[in-house]
């Protein structure tokens, strides 16, 4: 992907359909921790990553404890976009929440009716079919890209040794 916005990106979708795909960049973390961006949970010390280039101060969540924060959407298995706001302000204020369970996005990224399909027959992406939240909310992101390219098989494995500029190497 030429794009730099999806350099070596791991992205999880939250929604597609005919009106369009949405999601969010996984492995993109920004210098903002969550109290940077919310005055009111100021102690808190939760990165925020980089959801993607749709509108940048826009705040999204997705999370993996739905006994905690009610009204998530399950977007694959164990794994939950959105829910109550105020709840999620309350339990990491007092420490009842970290960041092995929620993970905050500034942006998102998004694909008009047809875009994302069109990228996919050009093979701009490489589709995984299954997320796994231990995966997505380990303490390994920046080895994320590379563990998900290998856990695609052989087809795919040597990609993740490839130097981010061949032209250098």
């Amino acid at each position: 992907m030429p794009d730099p916005n999806f350099k070596r990106s791991v992205i999880i979708l939250t929604e597609y359909s005919e009106a369009g795909a949405m999601g969010f960049i996984l492995n993109h973390e920004t210098e903002y921790l969550l109290g940077d961006i919310l005055p009111d949970v100021s102690y808190s010390e939760i990165p925020v990553y980089t959801g993607g280039p749709v509108s940048p101060d826009t705040l999204h969540y997705i999370h993996r404890c739905p006994e905690k924060i009610t009204d998530g959407i399950e977007i694959a298995e164990g794994i939950f976009w959105g829910g109550d706001f105020q709840k999620i302000k309350e339990l990491i204020t007092t420490y009842q929440l970290n960041e092995s369970e929620i993970r905050f996005f500034t942006g998102y990224s998004g694909w008009t009716p047809g875009q994302l399909d069109n990228e996919l027959r050009e093979d701009a992406w490489i589709v995984a079919d299954k997320y796994e939240a231990n995966t997505i909310f380990g303490n390994s992101q920046d080895n994320l890209w590379k563990k998900t390219v290998i856990s695609l098989g052989q087809r795919f494995a040597h990609i993740a040794n490839f130097p981010e500029n061949p032209a250098l190497n």
